[in-house]
């Protein structure tokens, strides 16, 4: 559920476009638009990291055994 979740965030926050279509405010001269956008891209990598290792627990834990 957790993977899930991590893999899905993303999606939602991207396809509500309604929450960032806007201007204001403006970090270092870049409209919200633009910058909210690129941190999601951020935000994006650590969550599929994370989804990653946690499939990867999961995995271990159903063979029985910590090999990595």
């Amino acid at each position: 559920m957790v993977i899930a979740l991590c893999l899905f965030a993303p999606f939602v926050a991207m396809l509500w476009v309604s929450s960032y279509a806007k201007v204001e405010p403006l970090f270092a001269g870049i409209p919200f638009f633009y910058w909210y956008q690129m941190l999601w891209v951020l935000i994006s990598t650590a969550l599929t990291m994370i989804a990653y290792k946690l499939w990867q627990r999961d995995q271990r834990a159903r063979k029985g055994g910590d090999a990595r």
